[in-house]
């Protein structure tokens, strides 16, 4: 397999090639296994960060409300934070933790967006394009993307759009709090995606197989976190 891109450059032409594809679509059908991949990187962390920052990286796979399998992964992220460039720092520290699961998932879940971008190929679409498993972007906010909040009830959504293209949708979870931007991506369309979600969120604001991802990503930081002297 073809290493991460390195480059801006590099990663424009990955995401232009990936945006114009069209591969099957696929349906949540049955007892799905929903995966999810976190990472998250020293605390006290702000602005871009830098190539080379440690990066701790958790992935899950859950079949209603059990987990049946996680994996973590400790690395260095490739570059600092950019707008739209999001593959280049987190990419490859995601990939390590899926691809450390003893099996990949039906559809994941990842911290990014997918359609929602200026070249329609997030890391969410770019991730599950690289494992060849279904995903779905989750995240608080947009990228490029423009909507109305949906009302504020569990299970209201209202549509996303870049221009006339729907490509997610906002999705209210639990009432009084911000509703999630949830992105249609790698086989998936937005639909499917809030279907996902929905089935994976019961009285918490976040999906829950990401919300273990991040807590685990989060619990391995701070194991490894050198004692004070």
């Amino acid at each position: 397999m073809d290493p991460w891109p390195k480059t801006p450059d590099e990663l424009v032409e990955v995401q232009l090639r990936l945006a114009a594809l069209a591969p099957p679509l696929w349906r949540p059908s049955g007892a799905v296994r929903v995966g999810a991949c976190f990472v998250c990187f020293p605390r006290g962390f702000e602005g871009p960060g830098a190539p080379g920052d440690r990066a701790w990286a958790a992935a899950v796979i859950t079949v209603g409300t059990r987990v049946i399998a996680h994996a973590v992964s400790e690395g260095e992220a490739a570059a600092s934070y950019r707008s739209g460039f999001l593959a280049l720092r987190e990419g490859p520290s995601l990939e390590r933790a899926v691809r450390a699961l003893p099996e990949i998932p039906d559809v994941l879940l990842a911290d990014a967006t997918g359609r929602d971008h200026p070249r329609r190929a997030g890391l969410a679409l770019h991730l599950g394009a690289r494992l060849d498993v279904p995903s779905i972007g989750v995240t608080d906010r947009t990228l490029v993307a423009e909507g109305t909040w949906p009302q504020d009830e569990p299970g209201a959504t209202s549509p996303l759009r870049l221009g006339a293209e729907v490509v997610g949708f906002w999705v209210r979870t639990v009432p009084g709090a911000r509703p999630l931007a949830v992105h249609a991506a790698w086989r998936t369309d937005p639909q499917s995606a809030v279907e996902v979600v929905l089935a994976v969120t019961a009285g918490v604001r976040t999906p829950e197989p990401l919300r273990l991802a991040r807590r685990i990503a989060r619990q391995e930081r701070a194991r490894q976190r050198p004692a004070a002297i």
